[in-house]
Order: C-alpha cells, then structure tokens, then sequence
C-alpha cells in the first residue's frame, strides 16, 4: 500500500479537523470557540479543494466567514461590559 503526498495531506487535514470540533466543544469562551470555528472552516474548504471540488470549498468559505462574523457580532453586542 502505497501513499502519495496528496493521502498525507488529507489525513493531517483530517485530524485538524477533528481537534478543531473537540476544542470548539471543550472551550468555554465564546470569543476563542469562534476562532476555533473559523480555522474548522478554512479546513473543511481545504479538503473540499483537495477533493476537486471548487464550488463547495468557495460556499464552505464564505459560509464559514459569514457565521464567523454573524456569531462575534453577537456576541459582542450581548456581551456584558465589566466595570
């Protein structure tokens, strides 16, 4: 069985992922979990790309950037403010 650099890349892609979506359901704060969900994002539209399929890794990206940006500007605005 042999592996070219394209199956290395997929599998580490792969486990990105996957250390990605435990941290983004461990973490407890908000801010970090949505940074952790966008580098989820960008990876999903990696191994979408790795896969010969532009048309999904652009919707994935620009989904995953839009709920990003959605999700903090939430958050920020129902966020207390310390004193």
């Amino acid at each position: 069985m042999h592996f070219i650099a394209t199956d290395y890349w997929n599998m580490v892609l792969l486990l990105i992922l996957v250390v990605a979506s435990l941290a983004m359901y461990y973490i407890k704060d908000l801010l970090h979990a949505i940074i952790v969900f966008g580098a989820y994002s960008l990876t999903m539209a990696l191994i979408w790309l790795q896969m010969n399929t532009p048309d999904l890794a652009i919707t994935e990206a620009a989904a995953g950037i839009c709920m990003t940006v959605l999700m903090m500007a939430v958050i920020f605005r129902t966020s207390r403010k310390e004193e």
